[in-house]
Parts: C-alpha cells; sequence; structure tokens
C-alpha cells in the first residue's frame, strides 16, 4: 500500500467511524516506517473535515461525528509512538475555545478543538451556550494564549463583542489573541469588534494559529 492508499484509507475509516479499522490501519503504516505527522494531518483530519461537511449538510448527526472523533483519538495516540520526541507533549499554545451564551450549537467549535488538539495545540474546550465570565475565568486560570468563540446565530454573535470587553475591563485583552468564527461571522464583523483573528473554518483555524504560535515556546 503507498502513502496515497493509506492517506484515503485513514480518511474513509474516519468518516465510517470505524475505531478497529483505523487503529489497524495505523499500526501497518507504522510498519512501514512512513511520517506519522503526515498521516494525522493528511488522513485523519481530512477524514474529520469530510463529516464536518456531511453534518452541515444534515447527511449524517451528531452521534457519528462524536464517534468518528474518538476513533480519530485512538489512532492519533498509536502515531504518536513513533512521532519525534519534540512532537509529542510540546503544546504550541494555550486555547480556550467555546460557543458563545445563548448559542447551542457547537458541532464546528468541536471539529476546531480536535484539529487544534492533533496539531499540537493545548485546548481548553468550555462546550456551548457559554457565560462571557466562563471565558474570562477559565482564561485567568489557565493563562490562556487564545480564546475562540462560535456564534452560529446573528441573535448571538454580539457576545463576542461583549466578550471583548469583558477582557479588556480585566486586564487581559493585551495578553492573548481572541479568534471569532461560525456560520454568522464574517471578516468585516470580527475587525469591527476588534478581534484578532476571523477563522472561516477549522482548517482556516489551524493555519492562522500555527503562523502565530509555531515558533513560540510554551
Amino acid at each position: 500500500m503507498n502513502r496515497e492508499e493509506f492517506m484515503e484509507k485513514a480518511a474513509q475509516y474516519i468518516i465510517d467511524a470505524d475505531e478497529e479499522g483505523v487503529v489497524e490501519l495505523a499500526k501497518k503504516y507504522l510498519k512501514e516506517g512512513l511520517n506519522p505527522v503526515d498521516m494525522v494531518a493528511n488522513g485523519l483530519s481530512e477524514g474529520i473535515k469530510k463529516l464536518g461537511d456531511l453534518f452541515e449538510r444534515g447527511e449524517i448527526f451528531l452521534p457519528h461525528l462524536i464517534i468518528a472523533s474518538e476513533a480519530m483519538t485512538a489512532a492519533v495516540k498509536i502515531l504518536e509512538q513513533a512521532m519525534p520526541s519534540d512532537q509529542v507533549g510540546k503544546k504550541l499554545a494555550k486555547v480556550v475555545l467555546g460557543t458563545i451564551e445563548g448559542d447551542v450549537h457547537d458541532i464546528g467549535k468541536g471539529i476546531v478543538a480536535t484539529m487544534l488538539r492533533v496539531y499540537g495545540f493545548e485546548v481548553f474546550d468550555l462546550g456551548r451556550d457559554v457565560p462571557i465570565d466562563n471565558f474570562v475565568q477559565k482564561a485567568k486560570e489557565v493563562d490562556a494564549d487564545v480564546i475562540g468563540s462560535s456564534a452560529l446565530m446573528t441573535t448571538t454573535q454580539v457576545g463576542q463583542k461583549k466578550l471583548e470587553a469583558a477582557l479588556e475591563e480585566e486586564g487581559l485583552r493585551d495578553k492573548v489573541k481572541t479568534m471569532v468564527g461560525g456560520a454568522a461571522i464574517t471578516e468585516y464583523w470580527a475587525s469591527k469588534i476588534g478581534a484578532d483573528l476571523y477563522a472561516e473554518s477549522a482548517s482556516d483555524t489551524v493555519m492562522k494559529l500555527k503562523e502565530i504560535f509555531s515558533f513560540k515556546e510554551v
């Protein structure tokens, strides 16, 4: 089996939420002496991204996505065994994530959390319908580098503006990067409220944060 076939199979096992299959594939992949980081980035993550698209179109449901995420986590644990020591355990940055208060949709944010963990970020996922103060207190508690908030409805996006103000009041605004995303959010909105970054998708989130923190020791 060549590299491309491994990547395709890895993605398909994740799409199928087949934990046993993807774990066995990961073991075979390592026996071939191939790059474990490559499989995470270009096999497993591709499967998760495709599932996210399917979910958004209503073609799969939340339980399937949760099982698939667990399958990915199990495969990553296998692959980590062969990763260079400087790529295991070393975290690029601490990220506090949550869906803004009043918004109960968090599947996109969940995919972001999974992908950030895969790429070496320490993620504190507060879940959905998160009060503004919870973001602030968690950021203080863990000495966060980034606070990411998601809003899928125009009626809740104002919470992101309130979060910016709350961080300012607590003297934290200059100590963290703020990132906003979600179906209701645009780059214009991010700029208007003073957020540091706008993320269009999970892969966009990873790319932008890696650009900032890849060379930062945490």
